[in-house]
């Protein structure tokens, strides 16, 4: 984290900057507010975002929009249940006129990947992301590559219940900043909904009106945003009550079978510096962490099935603990 904290003044700057980019991608999308604002918070702290939802809910449309509204090359890999690792981080290949290998590149090589459908291929694909995410470089044979920066992957994924698709390893789950699940369209935004894509020719090419400069400007801000020690001790506590309630009073031990780790710590910081900079901010406030701790923590907890039979969901928990802990 930057040891100069930023002003007033340049997280204003920054912000308004970035306003373009909000109106560019809400010419295209409708609705989905929430998951746009999750999405730009990712790009701006180096984070990966698992979204799910239904099938038609423009979890794909609002990917490829943020993504258009930038510089950034882009890939897309629909994942399915016959796809190979080298699908996607690519492979070697004999070239029999040189007698020797070459490597060919798979569609990871770019700066945002959207992974479409992510949990309907097997694991060993899925697991194949977790050196790409985790360390911004794949091994393709003997060799190591590095990834373009910045590189981000926002993958998409249907509720678990639906027939043909796998539950993610809780390794790959734990590398998502967060995981937001898409809702339908109010009635109001259906309607406009209807308006816009009536004719077939309605549909709009999104400009690019952000460099990977500017991205680069934004995280620097975003990055030496101020945290008080009292809110770093709050975010401790609202991580450390996920693994142990008993220590902060609470009697919902029973539902969690494993809490979030450390690595909870660092993304729910990370995103409550995001989060603080979209309000305008130069500094983090309780309000900020609370605003994000569900989608940060939600997937790091994996419920027991007392839970399950109570039907009290790893979100709801997450909102009792940060009603329990008591604000700074």
């Amino acid at each position: 984290m930057s040891q100069e904290r930023a002003d007033e003044r340049s997280v204003q700057e920054a912000r308004g900057r970035i306003e373009p980019f909000f109106r560019e991608v809400a010419s295209v999308v409708i609705g989905q507010e929430h998951l746009i604002r999750r999405l730009v918070i990712a790009l701006l702290t180096d984070g990966h975002v698992l979204v799910e939802g239904v099938p038609g809910l423009a979890k794909t449309l609002a990917i490829r929009t943020v993504s258009g509204a930038l510089k950034l090359s882009f890939s897309r890999v629909q994942f399915t249940p016959d796809l190979l690792p080298a699908d996607v981080i690519g492979t070697q290949i004999y070239n029999p006129k040189e007698t020797a290998f070459y490597v060919k590149k798979g569609p990871i090589f770019a700066n945002v990947v959207l992974a479409d459908e992510i949990n309907r291929a097997p694991a060993k694909v899925q697991s194949a992301l977790l050196q790409a995410m985790e360390e911004r470089q794949v091994t393709i044979g003997e060799e190591t590559f590095p990834l373009p920066r910045p590189f981000f992957v926002l993958a998409t994924q249907n509720p678990i219940e639906q027939e043909g698709t796998y539950v993610l390893p809780e390794a790959q789950l734990d590398r998502f900043l967060f995981k937001v699940v898409v809702k339908h369209l109010s009635r109001h935004e259906e309607l406009k909904l209807i308006d816009r894509h009536a004719s077939v020719n309605a549909s709009r090419q999104v400009q690019a009106v952000l460099t990977p400069e500017d991205l680069a400007q934004f995280r620097q801000v975003v990055d030496s945003i101020h945290i008080d020690d009292r809110v770093k001790g709050y975010i401790v506590d609202i991580v450390r009550c996920t693994r142990n309630p008993s220590e902060y009073g609470q009697n919902f031990g029973a539902w969690i079978q494993n809490g979030s780790s450390p690595r909870g710590i660092l993304a729910l910081v990370r995103a409550s510096q995001g989060e603080a900079f979209l309000n305008g901010r130069y500094f983090v406030t309780p309000s900020d962490v609370q605003a994000v701790a569900g989608d940060v923590l939600a997937h790091r907890i994996l419920i027991s099935y007392e839970a399950e039979a109570e039907n009290i969901d790893s979100l709801m928990i997450v909102e009792k603990i940060v009603q329990a802990i008591p604000t700074p």
